[in-house]
């Protein structure tokens, strides 16, 4: 009889175990995708992508800055991860193609989504 009862004790106790530490990693797991009680390391990752980001706007708007052409004043640039998006006027139809141009040419962008569009004249 107590070789009978031996395995079925074996059984529960790894169960209680695997369950615990699934609970134990689905906690930490809903506490980072929360947002409350980061840990430092994974909000210092954060931190650091937001300088890159804003790094990469700004080399984006100074690369624009080289073509008197464009008017970067009304061009928007979204940066994140490598990925900018491109929104707001230009003059003419072909700055268009030339603004997705110069802004694939930075060092850092991996993809551009672009969504300018031309302004309109008032005499339209």
């Amino acid at each position: 009889m107590n070789s009978h009862v031996m395995p079925k004790v074996l059984l529960i106790v790894v169960t209680s175990a695997v369950s615990i530490s699934v609970w134990s990693q689905t906690s930490e797991s809903r506490e980072i995708s929360s947002g409350h009680g980061e840990p430092a390391s994974r909000k210092q990752i954060v931190q650091a992508e937001g300088r890159a980001d804003r790094a990469l706007k700004r080399n984006i708007y100074k690369a624009l800055a080289k073509y008197a052409e464009i008017d970067a004043g009304n061009i928007s640039v979204v940066a994140r991860n490598g990925l900018v998006t491109l929104g707001g006027t230009v003059r003419d139809p072909d700055q268009i193609g030339t603004v997705e141009s110069v802004v694939n040419r930075v060092p850092g962008v991996q993809a551009v989504a672009n969504k300018l569009t031309v302004q309109r004249s008032f005499d339209e």
